[in-house]
This record gives C-alpha cells, structure tokens and sequence, in this order.
C-alpha cells in the first residue's frame, strides 16, 4: 500500500534499540518505552504560508530522525507499526 502524508505532515517508522540483556531479567513489551529514533519513509508536498505559496518540508525521505516519546499519530500500514507527525514535532535530524 502507498501512503503519501499530506501538507507538512511526515511518515515515520520507529527504529527499535537493541536489547541489552543483563543477567535473566527479562522486561516484557508493555514496560519498554517508545523508541525516539525513527525512520522517514514518506514526506507531504509541504505547509502552506500565509500567501499561499507551498514551503517544502526539511526532512526527505530516508533521513532518520529524533522525534518526541508521545508524537504523533500511530497508524499500522500493512501490519507495520508508523507514525505520522507534523514536520514541527520532529526535533532533530540525525547524520552520521
């Protein structure tokens, strides 16, 4: 399925961590926080100013990115956990 955000909005999907297993502690799914690094896979055409003019979005697809623990919209795309994000809820651009 093709998904294509629209205006500023931004698709992502959260990179888990790897699991760091210390001793028999086992931390189940529900206990785990949300992962804060995410993927873009898809960007929107971008925000519209006050003179109509179309501002295109900083992030492209591909870029990974930082966004906050509770952002966003979780939406699941063919059995795929994503977020969908306003462009101004991503708080960083990660580069290598």
């Amino acid at each position: 399925m093709k998904i294509q955000p629209l205006y500023d909005r931004v698709l992502l999907k959260r990179i888990e961590e790897q699991e760091v297993k210390r001793g028999n502690i086992i931390i189940p799914d529900t206990a785990k926080e949300k992962p804060q690094e995410a993927e873009v896979i898809e960007v929107g055409k971008g925000r519209v100013n006050e003179d109509g003019k179309v501002v295109p979005l900083t992030v492209k697809k591909g870029d990974r990115v930082l966004i906050g623990k509770y952002s966003g919209t979780e939406v699941t795309i063919d059995g795929v956990e994503h977020v969908i994000v306003r462009e101004d809820e991503i708080l960083a651009v990660i580069t290598k």
